[in-house]
């Protein structure tokens, strides 16, 4: 009876993709970072799930929507261990693990107040220096941030 109730908690999805495996703490800067509030698609936003290894965790699934790569992966700087399922006839026909881009354009700001992308209109240009700590490299200044200091635009 219990595994029938935890499956229960969200409901089937016939076409889309689920993201999982989201911490709760990170849930809604990631609804932020891929606009969902924007799309007409139906949601379901899990919050606070039960999960054997984040302790409690999100999740989000997202009716008729397959993303790009370029798109999930900017998940990887808030939440770098995601699980994306790709779901067709509901079933899963892919797994990716949500990985940092090499490169991250028009996604962060760069903390350096003298840096032209503060100064002018123009998108940010960050390459990853370090994968496994996030840490990034400013393409303009080359102002390095690691994690719990990125700001999300």
């Amino acid at each position: 009876m219990e595994k029938n109730k935890q499956a229960l908690q969200v409901a089937a999805l016939r076409n889309g993709t689920v993201i999982d495996h989201i911490p709760s703490e990170k849930l809604f800067t990631v609804v932020a970072l891929l606009r969902l509030d924007r799309m007409k698609n139906n949601i379901t936003i899990g919050f606070n799930l039960e999960s054997k290894k984040l302790g409690k965790k999100g999740i989000i699934k997202i009716a008729d929507k397959f993303f790009c790569d370029e798109e999930i992966n900017r998940i990887a700087v808030v939440a770098p261990n995601v699980k994306l399922n790709i779901i067709k006839d509901y079933e899963v026909v892919e797994k990716k693990q949500v990985q940092l881009a090499d490169q991250l354009k028009g996604i962060v700001k760069c903390a350096n107040p003298m840096c032209i992308t503060n100064n002018e209109p123009m998108k940010t240009i960050f390459r990853v220096v370090n994968k496994d700590n996030c840490i990034i490299r400013c393409h303009y200044c080359e102002k390095e941030q690691k994690r719990d200091e990125i700001v999300i635009i």
